[in-house]
This record gives C-alpha cells, sequence and structure tokens, in this order.
C-alpha cells in the first residue's frame, strides 16, 4: 500500500457506493472521510481541510451544484470532481463554471476518480465524442439544461417544455440515455 498526503472527502448518500469507494482509496493510501449530505459535508470539509473530493451530482434533498460552490469557499484549493448517474452536457459545464475539476457518469471506478481528481484544473479542451448524440439522449440532455435553468423546479421546467408535469417527472425517473 503507498501512503499519500492526500485527503478525500467523498460526498454521496450512496452508502454502498461510498463504502466500496472509501476501501479502494483507503487501500491507496488517501485518508478518507464520508459525507452522506451537504450538512455533514461542509462540517468535514471545513474541519479537515480535504485536498481532494468527489461530489454526487444528486443529494437526497440537495443538489451537489448548490454544494460544490460552498465547499470551495470553505476549502480554497480541493480539487473537487462531480459524479452523476444522470449526466448532460448541461450540469458538466455548470459543475465546471462552479470550479469542479473534472465531471464523471456513474458507474465510474477508483481508477477513472483517480484520474480526474490528478487535474490541477478543469480541462476546456477535453475532447468531445465523435459519434453524435442519439435524438433520445438530445432531449434528455435538453430537458436537463432547462432543468438547471428553473433551479430544479420541476413545474416551472414543464411549463417551460410545454408537457404535462407528470411526464416530466417519469422522463426524469428513467436512466439517461448512453448516445
Amino acid at each position: 500500500m503507498q501512503e499519500t498526503d492526500e485527503r478525500l472527502l467523498i460526498v454521496d448518500d450512496d452508502e454502498m457506493f461510498c463504502h466500496v469507494l472509501h476501501r479502494a482509496m483507503s487501500r491507496r493510501g488517501f485518508e478518507v472521510l464520508v459525507a452522506h449530505d451537504a450538512e455533514r459535508a461542509l462540517a468535514l470539509a471545513r474541519q479537515h481541510e480535504p485536498t481532494m473530493a468527489t461530489l454526487d451530482l444528486k443529494l437526497e434533498q440537495e443538489s451537489g451544484l448548490k454544494l460544490l460552490p460552498e465547499m470551495l469557499e470553505a476549502v480554497p484549493d480541493c480539487r473537487v470532481v462531480v459524479l452523476t448517474g444522470y449526466s448532460s452536457i448541461a450540469t458538466a459545464v455548470q459543475a465546471i463554471k462552479l470550479g469542479a475539476v473534472n465531471y464523471l457518469c456513474k458507474p465510474a471506478d477508483a481508477e477513472e476518480i483517480l484520474a480526474a481528481l490528478s487535474q490541477e484544473e478543469a480541462d476546456p479542451e477535453a475532447e468531445v465524442a465523435e459519434h453524435p448524440p442519439s435524438i433520445n439522449r438530445l432531449t434528455w440532455e435538453h430537458i436537463q439544461k432547462v432543468l438547471q435553468e428553473h433551479d430544479g423546479n420541476i413545474s416551472a421546467t414543464a411549463r417551460a417544455l410545454g408537457m404535462h408535469r407528470r411526464t416530466l417527472q417519469r422522463k426524469l425517473q428513467k436512466r439517461p440515455v448512453r448516445r
């Protein structure tokens, strides 16, 4: 086991994911802290000043995008990677604008997360996939963009998209289309 001076804060409401990532990073010599909500994440960040953090986009009651600036205000030198099972270009761009060094789709393994965390700052020249996304993927990303513009408000987003609120809720419950 290699030793490192790095302190990693994992912020995710998925306890099993946290357990697996905690073990993987501990084996790599990291000091690992875990928080399942924004309040605990901020308390740990202020107390332990992590050098790195993974931040879930959708916490149980909150958005990781709202927590990101607060974490970086508490620990300005922390390198944060936003993780999500519901990726979209809109949320990726927003995460980078707010100070994340990278944005990864779940499932991501420890090596992918380490590679993303090793970046000192976001790479605006990152490659975009060569294959154009499908119509279903473009629809998903457009919904995510409009949802972001309305601060996560489902009713306002449904009105802006001209669809029934329940229809939008059903679409949001589905996993995003890959490509």
